[in-house]
């Protein structure tokens, strides 16, 4: 994966990989960035809906690549384009997602309520300009941040990794100062670059079962996906924590805590995330959308098996 940093460096890059007729995908916010593109598709919203990738897809017609600006929703809506046009892709997030660096993407069947995916994106560069993060709520910065923790965190189930823990060090310790004062460009660029190293570890290693949830309660609801992340992670940890200890040790380490859970929860609290109630999750639904995320293939590869009574004692903790 080639990466560069700053967003002046895009051209040269569209250059080096020869892609003359390139199709923006982002949503409204950035519909105006002056970019060096052929046309523009600027439909992106939350959590990727199919139609909307239908949309971007036809929109693809005639171009020869793809330039994603955006978080999750508009680098995941870039990637199913991408895999269905079979057509190379440089995305340019402006979250903290870490979506860039996998190949298989998520959308949302609104009509059923359910998150769905697949996988074969041709992501080819990453373009990084913190600057373009400056304007993100709060809510945004630390969810976005939190799904970057969890894919640091949920790397090391399976052993040591470099990435991981160096992307888990400088979310934990950027985290607090980018929310103190979100125009500085020094922290920012530190989160930016800890989710870079988080989405490589999340590209080696996967997603266990703070993600499953995320994603059930995500495609079910429509809430947004790093807040949930926000909220499912320490949970998680602890539900693990009997079968995978010098994970949660080394996540701890990383994060300079001694209790990594309580450090989680902490910076969730950031963002304001605390209670599920608080997101519009119903009670009385807790045990129908946790038998479906039993089902789910990151609940499946966890560590430790989680039954459906398992993950609906986990999201009543945090109801």
């Amino acid at each position: 994966m080639i990466v560069r940093w700053g967003l002046a460096e895009l051209g040269p890059l569209l250059e080096e990989l020869g892609l003359e007729r390139p199709l923006l995908v982002t949503s409204p916010r950035f519909a105006d960035l002056d970019l060096p593109v052929a046309d523009r598709f600027a439909g992106v919203r939350r959590h990727a809906p199919v139609d909307v990738v239908a949309a971007a897809t036809k929109a693809a017609t005639g171009a020869d690549g793809l330039v994603a600006v955006g978080g999750g929703s508009a680098i995941d809506t870039a990637k199913a384009v991408s895999a269905a046009a079979q057509l190379p892709l440089v995305a340019v997030p402006t979250t903290y997602s870490g979506s860039e660096w996998t190949s298989y993407f998520g959308m949302r069947d609104e009509e059923r309520g359910a998150k769905t995916g697949g996988s074969g994106a041709d992501t080819v560069a990453v373009v990084y300009e913190p600057e373009l993060t400056v304007d993100l709520p709060r809510d945004e910065t630390v969810g976005t941040a939190m799904n970057a923790l969890a894919h640091a965190a949920e790397a090391l189930y399976a052993g040591p990794h470099e990435d991981a823990t160096t992307g888990a060090a400088l979310i934990a310790r950027s985290l607090p100062v980018v929310v103190e004062d979100g125009r500085a460009l020094g922290p920012r660029s530190q989160l930016l670059e800890g989710a870079m190293h988080a989405g490589m570890a999340l590209a080696a290693r996967g997603l266990f079962l703070a993600h499953a949830m995320a994603q059930g309660l995500g495609g079910r609801y429509g809430v947004s996906h790093g807040a949930l992340n926000a909220l499912c992670l320490a949970p998680a940890l602890r539900f693990n924590q009997e079968v995978v200890p010098d994970a949660i040790e080394l996540l701890a380490a990383a994060m300079e805590t001694d209790d990594a859970p309580i450090r989680v929860e902490a910076l969730a609290s950031l963002g304001g995330f605390e209670r599920l109630r608080d997101l519009g999750v119903p009670e009385d639904e807790l045990a129908d959308v946790s038998t479906q995320i039993a089902q789910r293939p990151p609940a499946r590869s966890n560590p430790r098996p989680a039954s459906p009574e398992d993950i609906e004692a986990l999201l009543r903790s945090i109801w």
